[in-house]
């Protein structure tokens, strides 16, 4: 039986391993380097999460912002790197997606750099109207508000 045959996915908060989340998002990833672990805390706390380990070892994570009845956004999506190019990365999108308290939302959004392909897979699709959505983008909030 391969490694990720013996994954486990669980949505329980108990389990994920909050320095390594914290080690990954803040200093791995090019949408939040550099938020404070108390900020990342207060994410969880106010989020869906989802944790892949093999064992007690945390190896995968994502989390879900929404309001369990119309929308969702999926964010924070890592593989630990010595883990990436197993299928992880999938099986946590299809636990994520099946999970009972988000079915029947309206819209399901993510945003990604380079995952496209991914995504793809589990029918995300490019925005339809993208003239229809604005934002409010701080790329530098956590040099400015953290220091």
């Amino acid at each position: 039986m391969s490694e990720v045959q013996k994954l486990e996915l669980s949505d329980d908060k108990q389990l994920i391993d909050t320095d390594l989340v914290y080690q990954y998002i803040a200093e791995k990833s090019y949408w939040a380097k550099g938020i404070s672990l108390e900020r990342l805390v207060v994410a969880l706390e106010n989020s869906l999460c989802i944790g892949a380990y093999l064992g007690k070892t945390q190896v995968g994570f994502c989390r879900v912002v929404t309001d369990y009845a119309t929308f969702a956004n999926l964010l924070d999506v890592f593989v630990v790197d010595e883990y990436q190019g197993n299928g992880i990365a999938k099986q946590l999108l299809r636990f994520t997606l099946a999970h009972p308290h988000l079915q029947n939302l309206r819209r399901f959004t993510l945003t990604t750099k380079d995952a496209h392909g991914l995504y793809k897979q589990f029918g995300f699709e490019t925005l339809g109207a993208p003239e229809r959505y604005m934002e409010i983008f701080r790329p530098d909030i956590y040099r400015q508000i953290e220091t």
